[in-house]
């Protein structure tokens, strides 16, 4: 059952089994509130055993666009349309959440990392990509890549 995620009370809900459930839960709140403003939508998500199409969608476009597999559970997700955009997200045990970013009607199509404060590099991204820093009132500093879809998904 979806919950919607509140960007005022930062809730761990969901993300307890995380060892920096605090900073997970920081920025998936900060996603949210990103949303909400931007595009005045409600972000919330699932456990990802009750939405395993988004995260298997998510796995296979990483592991075919750069070989990528993810060696932490996943935790919860989510799939929503906006603006032209079909987005979906993952969060992970680890700390780390992603999200593919693919234009319904062609044009912008990505995949993103983001680490949560406090946590290490994953080993499976540690070597092909640089993580550049934000800082954020509901998260801490966030480290984030990405690259660019190039196949069709």
């Amino acid at each position: 059952m979806p919950h919607i995620v509140d960007f005022e009370k930062v809730s761990t809900a969901g993300l307890e089994t995380s060892p920096v459930a605090e900073a997970l839960a920081g920025l998936r709140a900060n996603e949210a509130r990103y949303f909400r403003n931007k595009y005045q939508h409600v972000f919330a998500v699932s456990p990802a055993s009750e939405v395993p199409d988004v995260v298997e969608r998510v796995s296979r476009i990483l592991r075919e666009e750069r070989g990528i597999v993810i060696g932490s559970p996943a935790l919860e997700a989510t799939a929503f349309e906006v603006d032209g955009l079909s987005m979906a997200y993952v969060f992970y045990q680890s700390g780390l959440s992603i999200n593919v970013m693919y234009g319904i009607e062609g044009g912008k199509r990505a995949v993103g990392f983001k680490l949560s404060d406090g946590m290490e590099v994953p080993e499976e991204l540690a070597a092909n990509f640089k993580f550049a820093r934000q800082k954020s009132k509901l998260a801490g500093v966030i480290r984030g890549s990405y690259f660019v879809i190039k196949g069709e998904y």
